[in-house]
């Protein structure tokens, strides 16, 4: 599909611990005002053969990391290894992953992913594991997903900001059919979400998840067809989980018409 040639949100500072603005979700993140940028360039390029694993924080500088062998093909396979394995209280910062990306990011706890940017997605562009955790995206931006760009398999709580979603079936889903399943909470707050895309969040209301959204702009959608929240019945035994509705309610989709603007 021909790139699209939208302006994005791109992070421009450094984490810290306090809120995001008045009204706003809390992240524990220090969060300047977003600024508009293009997709960046990378500063160089390397084939990722075998999955990095990163512990602390590891910054790329900018470079293009891409799959090659065994992480190579470049199809939608579920059993594909990830280019970066993070673990638990590890921050992966400053990097491009190009195509092929194969399962592009695991976490395996609690993680943060700052100014990561996924130029065509592949199985999906991060997951999210572990119980009881904290995930952390804050700037960065994802397209090309032919389906999830975020898949939480995880317990606890994942927080999107500043953030360009582009070209998507789902920008971000709670697992609807994990052999374990947990309460997850999501938020999602100053993110760009451009068209083609069919649903924004995916929950499980009979797990009690629920999805925050807090200053959305959605852009090429005229007609209002991306759902902003849609509510499943997950399940356990790995079958395709059913709709439960869609809509905001106060419990489960946690957002009013303003908190979404359309461009």
């Amino acid at each position: 599909m021909a790139e699209q040639h939208t302006r994005y949100r791109v992070l421009a500072g450094a984490l810290g611990a306090v809120a995001l603005t008045a009204g706003a979700i809390t992240t524990g993140l220090t969060l300047p005002t977003a600024s508009a940028a293009t997709w960046p360039s990378a500063s160089g390029t390397q084939a990722v053969g075998t999955t990095i694993s990163v512990s602390g924080t590891t910054d790329g500088g900018m470079k293009r990391y891409y799959g090659t062998g065994d992480l190579g093909s470049g199809g939608q396979d579920e059993d594909q290894g990830p280019l970066f394995e993070l673990k638990d209280g590890a921050t992966l910062k400053n990097v491009i992953l190009g195509a092929p990306a194969a399962d592009g990011v695991h976490c395996e706890g609690s993680c943060t992913l700052q100014n990561v940017w996924w130029e065509d997605v592949g199985e999906d562009a991060a997951t999210f594991r572990g119980s009881g955790k904290t995930y952390n995206v804050v700037g960065g931006g994802a397209r090309k997903a032919e389906d999830k760009i975020f898949q939480f398999n995880g317990g606890g709580t994942l927080n999107i900001s500043n953030f360009a979603g582009q070209d998507f079936s789902t920008f971000v889903r709670s697992c609807g059919n994990c052999s374990t399943q947990y309460k997850r909470t999501i938020n999602v707050s100053n993110t760009e979400i451009t068209a083609p895309g069919k649903v924004i969040g995916g929950i499980n209301t009979n797990y009690g998840d629920s999805l925050t959204l807090r200053s959305i702009t959605i852009v090429g959608d005229s007609s209002k067809k991306i759902v902003p929240c849609q509510k499943y019945i997950g399940n356990d035994d790995g079958d395709e989980p059913s709709k439960n509705g869609s809509g905001p309610d106060g419990t489960y989709c946690k957002y009013s018409t303003s908190d979404i603007t359309y461009k």
